[in-house]
């Protein structure tokens, strides 16, 4: 999907288009606001305008944006800036102040996602689930699906979810997921590329080294520093020397990637390896000083994962904990239980637990929850204990304590 999240605002305020607007930031509060800015009074009561007739001077500015929140996504009005996602949003004002900000909705992506994929898997029913955005096709079997060498199908693709959402994707086709994930980049927003085994040397071999999906920075620093920096001159390398100067797996991936060969199958079903919670705060906070309100975010975040595992269909009994330091430095704790469980006390207690087992000192700048080893709930085989018989684990407060050394949240 093109600028995914973005794309969906600008299905609500299709007075934005165009423009640079980006995503990211604060909760959805901002509808309820612009509704009622600046709106007539009718007996002494401000009456609600409709999103889509809002002036673009009432949206909120990202130069007025203070807080350490990230952009999700940005509209490639703003791309053209410098703008992009997972930068910072106080970067991302030096570079394009006059862009609109708005916080994500994700009861409507998730909406609009499953919308996009029912209407894939009408067409091409071999489909494998990437995330919120992004799917992978087999097109072999699909009628039409060799026509123009997949283009006519990518078309036919396009135009029905246009018509039906208003959103536009890119589609990339290739022998393989590892050059369509590619190709899919080239022609972006609404295009289509057409990658065949022949157009390596062309098409793959001049593009920079971070465009193979699995490269990421520090792969590519150390790989510029050896004198690679296309995957043209990481393809004219043999095996053994990327085995010497990366390992026996990652070099012996790199040859494969280089020469556009992949073998991963189209996966239909996956399981979730695990599900989590994390929430990076607008100021750096204190264990001791902040413990009220830190209390109520790691509340907050155990019931939060505790509902998305009821959503799902999931128990755990893994649980842990994940901090960010005012360093930027991350920790990880967690702790597993001999049961399955997906309820929100017995959560609590267990982070709590893991929280003993790092030094907390310093300020924090990100709390997380997570819960693995998931299994099917209800499943004959995964015992889940009545919280009845599980005393050792007490109901707990909406900000409850918990002790480590003499520091409290």
């Amino acid at each position: 999907m093109d600028a995914f999240y973005a794309s969906v605002e600008l299905l609500r305020y299709p007075q934005l288009k165009g423009l640079p607007v980006v995503i990211g930031g604060g909760r959805r509060t901002v509808d309820d606001a612009l509704r009622l800015a600046g709106s007539a009074l009718i007996d002494g009561e401000p009456t609600e305008r409709p999103l889509s007739k809002i002036p673009v001077a009432d949206f909120p500015r990202l130069k007025d944006y203070t807080g350490r929140g990230v952009i999700t996504t940005a509209t490639y009005a703003a791309r053209q800036f410098g703008v992009g996602s997972a930068m910072g949003l106080m970067k991302a004002a030096k570079l394009c102040p006059q862009a609109i900000l708005l916080p994500v909705d994700f009861t409507e992506i998730r909406k609009y996602s499953r919308a996009v994929k029912d209407i894939i898997l009408d067409i091409a029913p071999l489909m494998e689930d990437r995330g919120i955005d992004e799917v992978f096709i087999d097109f072999t079997e699909v009628p039409g699906g060799q026509r123009e060498g997949g283009r006519v199908l990518a078309r036919l693709m396009q135009k029905t979810i246009f018509e039906q959402t208003g959103l536009t994707c890119s589609v990339g086709v290739a022998p393989n997921k590892l050059i369509a994930k590619m190709a899919s980049e080239f022609n972006k927003p609404n295009g289509i590329a057409i990658v065949f085994e022949d157009d390596l040397e062309s098409k793959i071999w001049p593009l920079a080294c971070r465009k193979i999906n699995g490269i990421g920075p520090k792969a590519d620093e150390k790989l510029k520093a050896l004198g690679i920096e296309t995957i043209g001159q990481l393809a004219e390398h043999d095996l053994q020397w990327l085995i010497d100067h990366f390992g026996q797996k990652t070099g012996a991936w790199m040859f494969d990637a280089a020469h556009g060969i992949d073998a991963r199958p189209i996966v239909l079903e996956s399981e979730p390896v695990s599900i989590s919670r994390e929430t990076s705060f607008e100021r750096d906070l204190h264990a001791v000083r902040d413990k009220a309100e830190l209390g109520a975010i790691f509340t907050r975040l155990c019931e939060q994962v505790a509902s998305d595992l009821q959503r799902k269909g999931y128990v755990g009994k893994t649980i842990g904990i994940k901090l960010r330091y005012d360093d930027f430095k991350s920790v990880t704790r967690d702790h597993t239980l001999d049961h399955y469980t997906d309820d929100a006390h017995t959560l609590r207690q267990i982070a709590g637990q893991c929280l003993k087992r790092v030094p907390l000192t310093q300020r924090l700048r990100l709390l997380g929850v997570r819960v693995g080893s998931l299994a099917k709930a209800g499943n004959s085989d995964v015992y889940e204990p009545n919280k009845a018989l599980a005393p050792e684990l007490p109901a707990l407060t909406a900000i409850d304590s918990v002790v480590f050394t003499d520091q409290l949240f």
